[in-house]
């Protein structure tokens, strides 16, 4: 039970092991003056008084946190003999006293060893190498005492002392059992039997504290395993459970050395490696544990009758001193097994410093979008779209965020971070507010859409208040017609979410004239299987497949295709990206409805759309 929990206990005792010598001392210190052996009991008090002092220094000197593995085992060292020397300093007033039984101070020294003993069964019961001892140093005199007595009642007395200190020795072991069961239950998984997350995380702690002393490196290595929520969810989470005891085994079987293991939680796994000397090496070692261990993870599992097949993604981070605190290179372990899903899973990422400036960039951008809103730095720009005539029909809002301190930040990058920190429900909100706004303001200057396109993220979809913040929002804003050119555009990602639930929301927005139109279409897994089940209006056709247009010919069909199912399913077809007359012409050709991109105009500012709508006079020349 050598853990924080283990030292912190150890190191509560001492002020209460001072306490409990300085007080009582000064009544034996009394009582010696009063019994003319005033200077032995002064000198036994001085060494209380030095012996305590030293016991102050260890309290004052010990840090959990910053102490290295080897700094530590020091301190227990030190801290052993002082409880050592604390009992024996007791066994000398008891041996001065109990010489005295005509001023009965005999009777103080038995009640002084007996006490001392039970002291050191209750207040060191967490360390079997401390209260044996101690209370073995207690007892003994006692004994022997009680037995040179020479008296038939000496030998009772000595069969009770030898009975108490079998009873405070049962006690004591008891107890440290208890406590041993207890930190056990603290420090590991139940499940798998591994150390847990909050155990591995003290460990770390301890391994990068003894880093830093010796200049040395280590790997951390986060392993996650592929698909484990479709085993779950199709073959239940007995099975689940299962096979992540085999999983736990062939990972344990793997690893040796100083090698320490533990299971974060779910289906994640994490372990702390050797020591090195150098990074490089120790990079080597963690990619080739690395392989290693995901070659035995795919190997065929046998689980109850059902023959499982499992990868896993694993990041790597490279553990030093340069960082106080334990869970910043867990999260960049995190942060490269991300990067190893994000590449297709079943790989190893080690994290690098252009992760980390990209993190840093990140948590920067985190940082001040918070305030974006409140200085005024989002804008929005509306790019246009247009029908097979050229002429302007409709327009997509797009956010756009130019920080004075670092700059334009591209919205793919700030609509992400803002949908993963929730800030996308104040932005989306602001979005919705300033377009509605916008779309009034151009029908009452003449400017006429027949649609007005605005992206919803799937947060922002699901939210709580969602439909009454839209509902108010148009109560404020708009009129029924203007309502109901507005078109909602979201994501394929929709497909991740409650469906039953997004197709209410759908339902319950269409009440009101809100239009759906499903963006980045072609992109996502499942496009045909919720087609026909969400209430959408329209299509987007993704720009990556319309800038491969006339460049491959399984894109061409590809698009072909969509305009033709889109149809199958009166749906109207808007294809973005188009940049040139080729992609223009081919779309006309297959009866696309709408056209977005550069070939036609870039996103423009809200006084920009404005002149670009009134010079479009002529429709577009096609090639």
């Amino acid at each position: 039970m050598r853990n924080k929990r283990f030292y912190t206990f150890l190191h509560h005792q001492i002020p209460v092991m001072i306490a409990l010598s300085i007080f009582p001392g000064l009544g034996y210190l009394l009582l010696g003056w009063l019994n003319g052996i005033f200077m032995p009991a002064f000198v036994w008090y001085l060494l209380i008084v030095v012996e305590s002092l030293w016991g102050a220094s260890l309290y004052r000197g010990f840090d959990f946190d910053t102490m290295s593995e080897s700094r530590r085992e020091s301190w227990y060292q030190r801290l052993s003999w002082f409880y050592y020397l604390f009992m024996l300093l007791w066994v000398l007033i008891f041996l001065l006293y109990v010489g005295h039984d005509s001023q009965k101070l005999h009777y103080i020294a038995i009640f002084t060893e007996i006490g001392a003993s039970v002291v050191a069964a209750a207040l060191l019961a967490s360390d079997r190498r401390l209260f044996r001892p101690c209370i073995l140093i207690m007892m003994v005199p006692l004994i022997i005492y009680f037995f040179f007595i020479g008296e038939w009642y000496g030998y009772v007395l000595t069969a009770f002392a030898c009975t108490l200190a079998w009873v405070l020795l049962y006690a004591a072991n008891s107890s440290n059992s208890l406590l041993m069961q207890a930190d056990y239950q603290a420090s590991h998984d139940m499940l798998t039997g591994m150390y847990n997350r909050h155990y591995f995380i003290d460990h770390l702690q301890k391994r990068m504290n003894s880093l830093r002393e010796s200049g040395g490196f280590a790997y951390l290595l986060l392993i996650d395993l592929d698909h484990f929520k479709t085993i779950n969810d199709s073959l239940g989470h007995d099975i689940g459970d299962l096979l992540l005891q085999q999983i736990s085994v062939r990972l344990q079987n793997q690893l040796s050395g100083n090698i320490v293991l533990a299971r974060l939680g779910g289906d994640e796994f994490i372990l702390v490696g050797d020591t090195f000397s150098a990074p490089e090496p120790c990079s080597e070692a963690a990619i080739s544990i690395s392989e290693k261990l995901i070659a035995t993870l795919k190997e065929t599992y046998m689980v109850e009758q059902h023959h499982l097949y499992i990868s896993a993604s694993i990041g790597v981070s490279i553990v030093s001193g340069r960082s106080a605190n334990a869970n910043n290179f867990i999260k960049e372990a995190d942060i490269a097994m991300y990067e190893v899903k994000a590449k297709g899973r079943d790989g190893v990422f080690m994290f690098n410093e252009e992760m980390s400036d990209r993190v840093e960039r990140n948590l920067e951008i985190e940082r001040l979008l918070h305030f974006a809103l409140s200085n005024n730095e989002i804008t929005l720009h509306y790019q246009p779209q247009v029908d097979c005539a050229g002429k302007v029909v409709g327009a997509e809002v797009l956010a756009r965020w130019n920080n004075p301190v670092i700059g334009p930040v591209p919205p793919d990058k700030f609509i992400t971070i803002a949908e993963q920190t929730g800030l996308i429900i104040e932005l989306g909100k602001y979005i919705l507010e300033t377009g509605f706004t916008t779309l009034r303001e151009w029908c009452e200057a003449g400017i006429t859409l027949e649609q007005f396109s605005i992206n919803i993220s799937m947060r922002q979809l699901i939210h709580h208040d969602f439909i009454e913040q839209v509902e108010a929002l148009v109560q404020s804003h708009l009129c029924s017609d203007l309502c109901g050119k507005v078109v909602f555009e979201i994501t394929e990602s929709v497909v991740a979410e409650d469906i039953e639930r997004v197709i209410s929301i759908m339902e319950r927005l269409k009440k009101i004239g809100i239009r759906f139109s499903m963006d980045d279409f072609g992109t996502g897994y499942s496009s045909l299987n919720y087609l026909n089940r969400l209430p959408i209006d329209e299509i987007k056709i993704d720009r990556s497949f319309v800038s491969a247009l006339g460049r491959n010919e399984g894109d061409q069909t590809m698009v072909a295709t969509i305009l033709k199912m889109a149809a199958i399913f009166k749906l109207s077809v808007v294809a973005e990206g188009v940049e040139t007359a080729d992609q223009f012409d081919f779309l006309l050709c297959n009866e696309c409805n709408l056209f977005q991109g550069y070939y036609f105009s870039k996103p423009l500012a809200k006084d920009q759309f404005e002149v670009y709508c009134k010079d479009r006079l002529e429709p577009i020349k096609q090639a």
